[in-house]
């Protein structure tokens, strides 16, 4: 019993570190909210999962010996943040470009999934976030801790990025005319950039 309490309460543990990395305001989440407002939940769900996936074989990866790398190169984190902040002002600029439009939910439309991956890949603290995980729960190197702790942080994260996506599409009822949209995109914008400067500066 007590060897399946301590199981439990590693798992609990995880989620709790996976909730608490995921859910919180940052560039992703703000992508999120905004493609939620202007293509609704399920178009944004593709989104939701690429940014979840791409963490996540990050994260598996970390896990398996990546950080090695950055360790033996550590100009390429000097890379990765330069390259995240390219990559935020661009996105940021389509936000500010939108022409705010509702009413493009159909399949073909809103953020492609290999948008979030890529965001994730790029922002530093991405990679920091699991180097932590992956040095506070499979420090070790066990395998089976490392899967297990990607598999928990997939499903905690989907459902933590998916509650931003709902929110924006709960926005939109608030924010029908395409001015609104114009002038909430710009406001989501202005945090990208914000997000940015923070890699640089911060």
């Amino acid at each position: 019993m007590s060897g399946f309490s301590a199981t439990l309460s590693l798992y609990l543990s995880m989620a709790a570190f996976a909730l608490a990395a995921s859910i919180t305001p940052g560039p992703v989440n703000i992508l999120v909210l905004s493609s939620g407002v202007q293509y609704g939940f399920r178009p944004s769900l593709r989104l939701v999962f690429g940014a979840t996936a791409g963490f996540c074989l990050l994260l598996l990866l970390i896990g398996l010996g990546l950080h090695e790398m950055l360790e033996a190169f550590p100009q390429l984190t000097t890379v990765i943040q330069w390259a995240g902040v390219a990559f935020l002002l661009f996105m940021a600029w389509k936000l500010a470009t939108s022409d705010g439009e509702l009413g493009k939910g159909d399949a073909a439309s809103g953020p492609k999934a290999i948008t979030g991956a890529v965001m994730q890949w790029l922002n530093p603290k991405a990679w920091l976030a699991s180097i932590a995980g992956m040095g506070a729960y499979a420090a070790s190197g066990a395998p089976t801790l490392i899967w297990e702790f990607t598999a928990i942080y997939f499903v905690i994260c989907f459902a933590s990025v998916a509650c931003w996506a709902y929110a924006g599409a709960f926005l939109s009822r608030f924010l029908g005319e395409p001015s609104r949209i114009r002038a909430f995109n710009r406001a989501m914008a202005v945090l990208l950039i914000a997000s940015a400067a923070y890699l640089v500066f911060g």
